[in-house]
């Protein structure tokens, strides 16, 4: 695997380094010694999977308050997402910034969203299906969220939004 930071704090990129041969293609995905050597989270509790029927279609943004507050490892396990998080974060350098980046099955990449961060994404593919790992039990009582259209945020989704829940429709905009 290797490890590339972004533009968020303690947010990483993880690669995946592939072996292909004649009967297709294996990766690890993860190992708790190497994510140890780069000061990231060991412990997951909890795996969780999403289907979208639709490109189109948001998920988000999502996160957990304290002292519930999670850590994701994202992977796009069959087509296509642009995976976005926002530092929610008020003592960090890049508090309410976001960062997005298309995972997909084909490039192999993993994101990961350290605490205190929302997380959301776009299906770029009908069918796009995202694995994560969480650090903590969901806790429906510490569930927080943000708008995927706050304007203060503006987060520039490749697609037209087609679908998202009510729910991720009744977010609170945040103050200007």
């Amino acid at each position: 695997m290797r490890f590339s930071p972004t533009a968020l704090a303690g947010a990483c990129l993880i690669h995946l380094e592939t072996r292909v041969d004649e009967r297709g293609l294996f990766a690890r995905a993860f190992c708790a010694q190497e994510f140890a050597t780069h000061g990231l989270e060991i412990s997951f509790v909890q795996a969780n999977i999403s289907t979208n029927t639709h490109a189109g279609t948001v998920r988000g943004m999502h996160f957990q308050r304290a002292p519930h507050a999670e850590v994701k490892l994202v992977r796009c396990v069959k087509g296509a997402i642009y995976d976005v998080i926002v530092d929610m974060r008020e003592s960090s350098d890049t508090y309410l910034r976001w960062f997005g980046v298309e995972l997909s099955e084909d490039n192999c990449v993993m994101l990961y969203v350290p605490k205190g961060c929302a997380h959301g994404y776009q299906a770029l593919t009908d069918g796009a299906t995202a694995f994560y790992m969480v650090s903590a039990y969901y806790a429906p009582q510490a569930e927080g969220g943000l708008r995927f259209d706050d304007p203060s945020l503006a987060i520039q989704w490749p697609r037209a939004v087609s679908e998202t829940s009510e729910r991720d429709t009744q977010w609170q905009l945040l103050p200007r």
